[in-house]
This record gives C-alpha cells, sequence and structure tokens, in this order.
C-alpha cells in the first residue's frame, strides 16, 4: 500500500531550495494544483521546473513565478503568462524552450532508463548549433539528451491504495510520462479506491512508479474561456 497524505504541505515537506520538479498538466489541464499552491506557501526557491508552459499569471506554476521560486523553466511553450515572459525577457529566470514533441520524448525516455536519443526535430535552426548530429538513412538528425527530475508532481482522475492511477481523458497530457521520470512521485487525486477497484484496462500508471497519494477537490479553472456574446 501506498503512503496516503494527510496534507498538501506533508506531501511536499522534503522538497528543498535547488530542486528539480517535472509538473504535469497542458495548460491548466491536468495540472495538480493543490501541490503547487503547497509549494508556493512553503516558499522553497531555485527550483528547475520541468512542464510544457507556465500556467497562468494567478494560478498554477504561475504562482511560482510571482513569489520569484523558480530558477530555471524547461518548456515547450510561454502561453498566456505575461509574468513568464517578463521574467524571461528580462533574464531573471533561465528558460529553455524545447519542441514539444522532443520534450514529450525527453521525459518518456527518461522515465524509461534511455539517456538518448535521435530528433530531426531542430535540425538546420539555432536549436542545433553547436550540438552533436547523425545521418541515419540519408537523413540529419539531433542527439537529445534525457530529463528525470528529483520529484514528479503529478494528478489523476482516480487512484487506488496500490498507487495505480487513472486519467480523466486530455488532463493525461504529460501526467504519465512524469510519473515515470520522478524519483519520487506524487500524484494529487480527486479520488482514492480500494485496491482492485479500478478495472486493470482502465490503469494509465502502474502502482510501482508512484510513493505518494494525496486526494483533494480541484477547482479545474478554464485557462481562457469562450462563450457565445
Amino acid at each position: 500500500m501506498k503512503t496516503i497524505m494527510a496534507s498538501y504541505a506533508d506531501a511536499i515537506a522534503d522538497i528543498q531550495d535547488g530542486a528539480t520538479l517535472m509538473v504535469g498538466g497542458f495548460g491548466l489541464v491536468g495540472i495538480p494544483e493543490n501541490l503547487i499552491t503547497a509549494l508556493a506557501e512553503k516558499g522553497v526557491k531555485d527550483l528547475t521546473i520541468i512542464s510544457n508552459n507556465c500556467g497562468v499569471d494567478d494560478f498554477g506554476l504561475g504562482l511560482l513565478l510571482r513569489n520569484k521560486q523558480i530558477r530555471t523553466v524547461i518548456a515547450s511553450y510561454v502561453g498566456e503568462n505575461k509574468e513568464f515572459e517578463r521574467q524571461a525577457l528580462s533574464g531573471e529566470i533561465e528558460v529553455k524552450l524545447i519542441p514539444q514533441g522532443t520534450l514529450a520524448e525527453k521525459i518518456r525516455a527518461g522515465g524509461a532508463g534511455i539517456p538518448a536519443f535521435y530528433t530531426p526535430a531542430g535540425v538546420g535552426t539555432p536549436i542545433a548549433e553547436n550540438r552533436e548530429t547523425r545521418i541515419f538513412g540519408g537523413k540529419e538528425y539531433l542527439l537529445e539528451e534525457s530529463l528525470t527530475a528529483d520529484f514528479s508532481l503529478i494528478l489523476a482522475a482516480k487512484a487506488d491504495r496500490m498507487g495505480n492511477l487513472a486519467y480523466n481523458k486530455t488532463a493525461m497530457n504529460f501526467n504519465p510520462i512524469m510519473a515515470a521520470a520522478g524519483r519520487i512521485t506524487i500524484a494529487e487525486t480527486e479520488e482514492i479506491v480500494e485496491a482492485g477497484a479500478l478495472n486493470p484496462s482502465m490503469i494509465h500508471t502502474p502502482g510501482i512508479y508512484v510513493q505518494r497519494l494525496i486526494v483533494g477537490r480541484q477547482t479545474k479553472r478554464v485557462e481562457k474561456r469562450t462563450v457565445r456574446a
């Protein structure tokens, strides 16, 4: 049985200054919002954040940006976050922008124990400057190293007490691959059920990848709402 944490503060208690974190989500979909809030309240700083993007100005990872808790962001998209843009342009944080598919594969490879791989993405662009390339089948490919993290913070729709996780539709996004690539994976989940209650064919992340569980309610804020006039 996995450890079920009593509070979000307890769940992230051993995340210290300078840690490297993977944080699930795409926009605001599938983000572990309560774990992020707990980090903001703790005040841990000099973090390296690996995530698709950095939330919005006043929610999600945007809270950590606002508090100046992030040193480096490895992402594929600056998004709608004006503070992210401001800090990046002013040099207050280091930003490493990576093509989205390459970012996903760097994380997936890290979780699979693969140290590096070759991809055509970025060949012939500034991304490839002073980087190793090789020719396969007459085509040039760029060497990319995989990514891992000290902690992975992810969101699931359901978990059982063994740590097996199921995600809800597109909220799956980066969460499964990040769960595998973190040394310690902390799963925020909407519901915890007994072992055996999840249909095995609906389990997306096996419990072997998860060290801690915590259950709670999410606001599930919409990043950009568009409605009819």
